[in-house]
C-alpha cells in the first residue's frame, strides 16, 4: 500500500517539476529524496533502489557538470545536428532573423503572460492626427465617389490628386523633421481604414507611398543626403513613387529575382563614376505608372572586385528617377476593374551611380534584410486596414439594408440564413479591428513584429474576404448590378487584390506563419540553428549545450502542461486579476492551446526534421493554432479597453469561440495527419485527453449577433466606428442610414395597423391598383394612426425604395455617356503627364 502510494506521489511530483519547468538541480534533488524515501522505509526491494541510486548518480553527475555534459552529450548531439539541418540560404536567413518577436513569442511559450498584454496602453490619436481624420480625410471622400473614379476618370480626378498631394497624405509616415505629417502607425491604420470604406482606390493611392517602398526604406537605411533630398520631395507629393520588386518569373519567390545589376565604371553627368549597369523587369507595380522615383530591387554583382572580394553581393535597393535615360515605364495593368495606377516597368543596362543605392555603397546587399525588416508596414498596417475598412462598410451598409428590405412581409435581416450570414459578418469584423488595432500598437511600440504582422495580413484579408462575400449573398441582386447606387460590388471584386498582394495569403499560411514563426517564436531553435553558424568552436559548444537543454526542459514542460489543462479543464489555470468575468474561461484555454502549440511544434519538429518544411498541409495548420491564438488575445484586449461594454459581448464572444472551434479543429487536423500513426496517437492522449472541449457557437449567441447588426445602436456604431459616412447627398450609404432609421420609426406604427387589422378595426384589403396610400388613409380614418405617423410610414417606404433601386444604363453600358462627360478626354493618361511634368 506504502509502495502505491510513493509510485503517485512520484508521478505527481514528476508532472508538478515538469509543468513548473524546473531546474536540473530541482530535478535531481527531488529524484535523491525519493530514493532516500523508498530506502528508508524499504518501499521497493533493496536490490532495485540499490541500482536506482547508482543509475541516478551516474546520470545527474555529467548533466549537472557543464564542461562534462558538453563532453558525453551535447557536443555529440551538436555534431549530428550540423549534419542533418537543411540548408539555410542567405535570404531564407534574413527573412528569419528580420524583425522582433512579441506576443507571437508568449503564446509560442505555453504560459503566456496574459498581464504583459493587457497592460499594453490602448492606442489613441493625437490632436493633430484627430483633426487630420475629421477633416482632411473626411474632405478627401467627400470629393470622390468610386463609381466616377472608376467609370469616368478610371483614376483620381486631378483635383483629388492635387488634394492628396496638399494635404500631405502621401507622407502620413515621413518625420516632422523631413516635412512629413510624422503620424503613429496607429493614426495611419485610421486613415486607411476610413479611407477604405469608402475608396478601394484612393485607399491604395494613400496607401502605397505610406508602407513599404521609397520613404520607408529611406527613413531606415537612407543616407542622411538622402533623406534630405527625397523625403521633404516624397511628403509634399513631389515625387511620386513606386517600389518594384515582382518579375514576371519570381512572384511568391522574391527572393529569386533575376533582375541584376553589374557594379562597374561609367560616365555620369560628364564624370567618371562608379555605379552599376542595371537590367530589370517588372511586373504590378503600384503606381509605377505615374510615378517620378522607382524603388527597384535587383542582384548586385561584382565581377570585377571593385568593391570587395564577393562576386555575388546579393539582392540591392536603389532609388532611380524615373525620367532617367533607359527607364521604361509601362501600359497600365487592370487589376479587377480597379483604377489605382499600376503597371510594369523594365530597363537594359541602365547605369546609375553608386549614391543611388538607398544607404549607398555600404548598404550593398543587404536589400533583402531592409526588405524584410520594412515589411511590417506592408503587412502589419496597410493591408489589414484596408480589409477592416471593405469589412465596415460592408457590415454597416448590409446591416442597414436586411433591415429596410422585406420579403415575405419581413425584414429578411430576421431570418435565420441570413442571420447565419449577419452572425459571421459581426463577429469577423470585431475580431479584425481588434487585430488591425493590436497590430499597429505594437509597431507604435517600436516592434518590427515580422511574424504578427504576416499574421494579420493574412487572416483579415481572408476574414474580410468571407465579410464582403455574405455581404453579397445578402444582398443579392442589388450587390451585382453596378453602378453608383450599389454599396458592396467595387469591394468585391477588389478584395483578391490584398489577398495577393505583400505575400500571397496560401504562400503565408503554408510557409511563413509556422515556418517563421517555429524558429522566432520558439525560446530555443533559432539560438540551436544560430549555434551552427559560430566560427568558435568552445563558444558553439556552450550556446548549443545551454539551448539544447533548455529545449529538453521547455519540452517536457509543455507536454506537461497539455496534459495536466488537458485532464483539468484548465479551470486552474491563472489569469490576472481584474479581467471581465465572462472571459476568464478563454484565458484558460488559450493558454491550453499555448502548451498544446509549443508541444505539438516541438514533437514534429523533433520527429519530423527537415522534412517539416516539405510538410506544408501540417505547417499551415501549427500557423493556424497561432495566428488565432493572436486572434483571439486581441480580441480579449479590445474587450477590456473598451470598457468591457456590456451590448458588445455577444460579438466578443462568438468571435472568440468560432476561433477556438477552428484552432482545436487545426489541432486535431495535425494530430490526424500526422505520418507516423503511433507518435499521432499519443498526442491525441495527450492533447484531447477528455475529448475536445470546444464547439460552434450557438445558434442563439449568433441570434444576439446578428441582431446588434440590423438595428441603430451604440454597439453597432463602436463596431463600424471610423468609417466614412458622407453627411449630405444622395451615396448609398446614406440613403441606408435614412432609409434605416425612417423604418425604426415606421415598424412600430406598422405593427398598430396589423393588430387593427387582426382585431377587425380595420379593413386591409384593398382594391386593385390600390398602394400602401390607401392602407394609411384607411388607418388615420379609422383612428388606428395619426397624420404624422402615417406621413412616417409613407416616408419609410420611399427611402426604403431608394435603396433598393438599382441602376440601368443605355445599350452601350453608359460609354457615350462617359465620354460627354469627360469632353473625349483621356483622364488617366493626361494625370501620367501631369505627374511627370511636375517631377
Amino acid at each position: 500500500m506504502f509502495t502505491l502510494l510513493w509510485i503517485v506521489a512520484l508521478l505527481i511530483g514528476v508532472l508538478a517539476l515538469a509543468y513548473v519547468n524546473a531546474s536540473g538541480l530541482a530535478w535531481s534533488a527531488a529524484i535523491a529524496l525519493a530514493l532516500a524515501a523508498a530506502a528508508v522505509w524499504h518501499l521497493l526491494p533493496t536490490g532495485l533502489t540499490l541500482v536506482l541510486g547508482v543509475a541516478f548518480v551516474l546520470l545527474a553527475i555529467p548533466l549537472l557538470i557543464p564542461p562534462l555534459r558538453r563532453a558525453l552529450i551535447s557536443d555529440p548531439i551538436f555534431s549530428a545536428f550540423r549534419k542533418v539541418m537543411p540548408p539555410m540560404s542567405q535570404t531564407e536567413r534574413e527573412a528569419i532573423e528580420a524583425g522582433t518577436v512579441w506576443w507571437d513569442g508568449e503564446l509560442f511559450s505555453g504560459k503566456p503572460a496574459w498581464r504583459k498584454l493587457l497592460d499594453v496602453p490602448a492606442p489613441t490619436l493625437t490632436a493633430d492626427e484627430q483633426r487630420f481624420m475629421d477633416n482632411d480625410v473626411q474632405q478627401l471622400c467627400e470629393m470622390i465617389t468610386e463609381w466616377e473614379t472608376t467609370n469616368v476618370f478610371r483614376d483620381l480626378s486631378p483635383a483629388v490628386w492635387q488634394f492628396i498631394k496638399d494635404r500631405g497624405f502621401l507622407g502620413m509616415s515621413i518625420a516632422k523633421a523631413y516635412g512629413g505629417l510624422g503620424f503613429s502607425a496607429y493614426a495611419h491604420s485610421q486613415v486607411m481604414t476610413k479611407l477604405s470604406t469608402h475608396s478601394g482606390t484612393v485607399s491604395v493611392t494613400v496607401m502605397v507611398p505610406n508602407s513599404l517602398g521609397p520613404a520607408e526604406l529611406l527613413a531606415h537605411y537612407g543616407t542622411e543626403a538622402q533623406k534630405r533630398h527625397y523625403l521633404p520631395r516624397l511628403a509634399k507629393g513631389l515625387e511620386i513613387p513606386c517600389f518594384a520588386l515582382t518579375n514576371p518569373n519570381a512572384g511568391s519567390d522574391a527572393a529569386s529575382i533575376p533582375d541584376y545589376g553589374i557594379v562597374c565604371w561609367s560616365e555620369h553627368e560628364g564624370q567618371r563614376t562608379l555605379g552599376l549597369r542595371v537590367t530589370w523587369d517588372k511586373r504590378y507595380i503600384t503606381l509605377g505608372p505615374v510615378s517620378t522615383l522607382l524603388g527597384l530591387a535587383f542582384r548586385a554583382h561584382d565581377p570585377d572586385h571593385l568593391v570587395g572580394d564577393k562576386e555575388e553581393i546579393g539582392i540591392t535597393c536603389a532609388l532611380i528617377p524615373t525620367m532617367h535615360p533607359g527607364v521604361e515605364i509601362g501600359r497600365r495593368h487592370m487589376p479587377l476593374s480597379a483604377v489605382f495606377q499600376n503597371g510594369p516597368t523594365w530597363g537594359n543596362n541602365v547605369f546609375i551611380p553608386m549614391e543611388w543605392i538607398i544607404g549607398g555603397q555600404p548598404m550593398l546587399g543587404r536589400g533583402w534584410r531592409m526588405l524584410m525588416e520594412s515589411l511590417a508596414a506592408g503587412r502589419g498596417i496597410s493591408l489589414p486596414s484596408s480589409g477592416t475598412g471593405m469589412a465596415k462598410l460592408a457590415v454597416r451598409a448590409t446591416g442597414g439594408y436586411a433591415r429596410v428590405r422585406q420579403q415575405f412581409k419581413t425584414a429578411i435581416g430576421k431570418f435565420e440564413g441570413i442571420e447565419e450570414a449577419l452572425t459571421r459578418m459581426g463577429g469577423n469584423l470585431y475580431m479584425m479591428d481588434a487585430t488591425r488595432t493590436l497590430t499597429a500598437t505594437a509597431i507604435d511600440l517600436g516592434e518590427k513584429p515580422a511574424v504578427v504582422s504576416g499574421i494579420a495580413k493574412l487572416h483579415i484579408t481572408e476574414r474580410g474576404r468571407q465579410v464582403v462575400n455574405d455581404a453579397m449573398d445578402i444582398v443579392g441582386g442589388k450587390g451585382i448590378c453596378l453602378g453608383p447606387s450599389n454599396f458592396i460590388g467595387a469591394a468585391y471584386m477588389q478584395v483578391p487584390v490584398a489577398i495577393t498582394v505583400e505575400g500571397a495569403n496560401i504562400l503565408t499560411r503554408s510557409l511563413i506563419v509556422f515556418g517563421q514563426g517555429a524558429i522566432r517564436c520558439h525560446p530555443y531553435v533559432l539560438k540551436e540553428i544560430s549555434a551552427t553558424r559560430e566560427t568558435d568552436k568552445a563558444k558553439a559548444s556552450e550556446t548549443f549545450d545551454t539551448a539544447l537543454f533548455g529545449h529538453v526542459r521547455f519540452a517536457v514542460s509543455n507536454l506537461a502542461r497539455t496534459l495536466v489543462t488537458g485532464l483539468t479543464g484548465s479551470h486552474f489555470v491563472g489569469v490576472p486579476a481584474n479581467v471581465a468575468i465572462e472571459t476568464r474561461r478563454y484565458y484558460q484555454q488559450l493558454t491550453r492551446f499555448s502548451a498544446a502549440l509549443a508541444f505539438l511544434a516541438d514533437v514534429s519538429m523533433g520527429s519530423l526534421g527537415g522534412a517539416l518544411k516539405r510538410k506544408e498541409k501540417l505547417s499551415a495548420r501549427l500557423g493556424d493554432v497561432l495566428s488565432l491564438m493572436y486572434l483571439c488575445s486581441a480580441t480579449l484586449k479590445r474587450f477590456e479597453d473598451d470598457g468591457r461594454q456590456q451590448a458588445d459581448a455577444p460579438l466578443m464572444h462568438w468571435a472568440i469561440w468560432d476561433a477556438m472551434f477552428k484552432a482545436q479543429t487545426a489541432l486535431e487536423g495535425v494530430i490526424s495527419n500526422f505520418p507516423n500513426r503511433i507518435i499521432a496517437a499519443m498526442m491525441r492522449r495527450i492533447v484531447f485527453p477528455l475529448g475536445r472541449p470546444y464547439f460552434v457557437p450557438s445558434d442563439q449567441l449568433g441570434h444576439e449577433v446578428a441582431k446588434l447588426l440590423i438595428e441603430p445602436s451604440a454597439t453597432r456604431d463602436r463596431l463600424t466606428a471610423g468609417m466614412f459616412i458622407a453627411r449630405s447627398g444622395d451615396g448609398p450609404v446614406l440613403a441606408i442610414e435614412r432609409a434605416l432609421a425612417a423604418t425604426m420609426v415606421s415598424e412600430p406604427i406598422e405593427a398598430k395597423i396589423k393588430m387593427a387589422a387582426k382585431d377587425g378595426r380595420l379593413d386591409t384589403k384593398l382594391p386593385p391598383g390600390a398602394g400602401l396610400e390607401t392602407l394609411v388613409a384607411r388607418a388615420e380614418a379609422a383612428g388606428v394612426i395619426d397624420s404624422a405617423e402615417g406621413a412616417a410610414v409613407l416616408a419609410a417606404r420611399d427611402l426604403t425604395a431608394k435603396v433598393i433601386r438599382v441602376d440601368d444604363f443605355a445599350q452601350d453600358l453608359g460609354a457615350s455617356e462617359m465620354r460627354l462627360a469627360t469632353g473625349n478626354a483621356q483622364p488617366a493618361v493626361t494625370a501620367t503627364v501631369v505627374h511627370k511634368a511636375a517631377a
